[in-house]
């Protein structure tokens, strides 16, 4: 099992460039940030933590913006993996996310992965164009697009939100295809529309019964005639040896653990103790 670093970004504390140069030290393996492109003073959209319109943390209001942080990171590490918990592809116009992210893989060698959610805040995602009860239909297209962008040499797509005739754009992504994971709860409805159009789930910060619920993902993932198995990654709190066991034996293949946003000294002296108790070695 892999062990992975999310940073809640934010304007304040520790850069993404210098808590990823730290992590990449300490032996993990993939980095990921979030995405809110703002929030909407007045919502109607309750946060899945606190069942309301408050939030349980300020930073949602400073997060910096996912590509460029990773780009950041990109330039100053070599190894460890870049990507999103989660991105929200959704808000933004395909054909220059493509670019985005195409040009991100190739500049860092090959080394992105994209965390997508369907976005909890539909005030936000209202913002933007994105109609609540169409939230899956647009990530979908959206991610159908951009993947023609990056394989097509001619690109082009026609669907219900986005509509572009013969293109060029390079570069292409390094990689033959950028793996998307579904960051979304562990219910059918979600593994129905991770087997179409992903290749992994992240879980919910919350989710229990994680173990039950990749069985269920397995099933769905195999009656839709999808090879292999899929990628799980798992968002953990404090590192616990009996949970990690119990979750690499029923197909976590990460495990996911947040970090302080504080100086610099704070978060390379955290990560090591991280990275001892997870028997991690540079």
């Amino acid at each position: 099992m892999r062990y992975g670093i999310v940073l809640f970004t934010s304007d304040r504390g520790i850069t993404p460039a210098d808590a990823a140069v730290a992590a990449e030290g300490a032996g993990f393996d993939t980095f990921y940030v979030p995405e809110h492109t703002h929030i909407p003073v007045v919502r109607a959209a309750a946060h899945p933590q606190t069942g309301d319109a408050s939030l349980p943390d300020d930073r949602y209001l400073r997060t910096l913006d996912p590509w460029v942080a990773l780009a950041t990171i990109a330039a100053v590490t070599s190894r460890i993996g870049l990507s999103t918990a989660v991105a929200l592809p959704a808000e933004h116009h395909p054909i220059t996310l493509a670019k985005t992210i195409a040009s991100l893989d190739h500049l860092s060698g090959g080394r992105v992965s994209l965390g997508v959610g369907f976005g909890w805040n539909t005030d936000e995602l209202a913002h933007h164009g994105v109609p609540p009860n169409k939230r899956r239909t647009v990530l979908r297209e959206h991610l159908d697009a951009m993947r023609a962008i990056w394989t097509d040499e001619e690109a082009s797509f026609a669907g219900e939100f986005v509509n572009f005739g013969a293109s060029w754009s390079w570069p292409k992504p390094v990689q033959k295809r950028i793996p998307v994971h579904l960051g979304a709860a562990g219910t059918e409805k979600s593994f129905t529309w991770l087997a179409k159009n992903a290749d992994g789930w992240i879980t919910t910060p919350t989710e229990d019964g994680v173990d039950t619920k990749i069985a269920l993902l397995h099933r769905i993932w195999r009656e839709h005639g999808r090879e292999g198995t899929p990628e799980v990654i798992a968002l953990a709190g404090k590192p616990n040896p009996a949970q990690l066991a119990e979750w690499a034996e029923a197909g976590v293949t990460e495990a996911v653990f947040g970090m302080p946003d504080r100086s610099t000294d704070e978060v390379r002296a955290y990560l090591d103790r991280l990275a001892g108790k997870l028997g991690i070695t540079a």
